[in-house]
């Protein structure tokens, strides 16, 4: 059998996170995402933006059809009674904990290899205290970056 000396390897950003999500729910504690969601292909409620972030629920009791794959995380909720799909790309996710402890993981800034100038990507800020059980925030406002 041969075996190569340095094998690429996938990013274990997902591997972590159903893990974590797991533990979570099986220590009867509430699991949430933060993401951010100005990061490409975002699909998530504006008016719950903060900082450029968001922080989601994604407990079985708050969410339908929940899917975390190599590439994104995947499900449907409501925000104000509207029916909302959501989209977060592994690369979205900044971390994962759990709401009553705040236990859980953040992630660090993944820069795409292929990008031709990475120096370009902005450093993710990263809330240091869960934000609790509420969403809603002032309407989100635009501002250039350089």
């Amino acid at each position: 059998m041969t075996t190569s000396k340095n094998p690429s390897m996938s990013s274990s950003k997902s591997y972590l996170i159903k893990a974590l999500y797991d533990w979570i729910i099986d220590n009867n504690c509430t699991p949430y995402v933060l993401v951010d969601a100005f990061c490409e292909d975002v699909e998530v409620p504006q008016d719950y933006v903060k900082d450029g972030q968001i922080v989601l629920n994604i407990s079985p009791d708050a969410i339908t059809g929940l899917s975390i794959d190599k590439t994104a995380l995947k499900f449907n909720a409501r925000f104000g009674g509207i029916p909302t799909q959501i989209f977060a790309p592994m690369k979205s996710l900044l971390g994962i904990y759990a709401r009553e402890n705040g236990q859980g993981m953040m992630f660090d800034f993944e820069i795409n290899p292929d990008d031709p100038d990475p120096s370009s990507k902005k450093t993710p800020k990263l809330v240091s205290q869960p934000r609790g059980d509420s969403l809603k925030t002032d309407k989100p406002s635009l501002k250039i970056v350089k």
